[in-house]
């Protein structure tokens, strides 16, 4: 038996080095290091930026996001968003671990 390839949104991240530190952009122009092993929320807040967030565990998607650029990995199976969503570049920060460097659009409003 062959171990289940990890989908490339969804499945679990890959083993990183804790050295592995992206770049995350916001639509806006501000900048921020994006370790492999924090989610974009946390990392954006180690920034000194203050993005809306709730429960931090992806249910809530108070933090939801667009992703413009990049992609990024979750460690849970299906975070709080639609497959319509998902598909149109949606991300719940809270969860989301960078997999490169990423740009986003934050404090999305429907």
């Amino acid at each position: 038996m062959t171990d289940p390839i990890a989908d490339p949104v969804d499945g679990p991240p890959p083993a990183r080095k804790p050295a592995d530190v992206f770049t995350a952009r916001l639509v806006s122009g501000a900048t921020f290091p994006a370790p492999a092993d924090l989610p974009l929320l946390v990392a954006a807040e180690h920034a000194g930026l203050n993005p809306p967030s709730s429960c931090r565990n992806g249910t809530c998607r108070t933090c939801i996001a667009q992703l413009t650029q990049g992609q990024v990995r979750y460690r849970i199976q299906w975070p709080g968003l639609s497959a319509e969503e998902k598909a149109e570049g949606y991300i719940l920060p809270c969860v989301a671990y960078p997999v490169g460097d990423v740009v986003l659009r934050l404090g999305v409003t429907f």
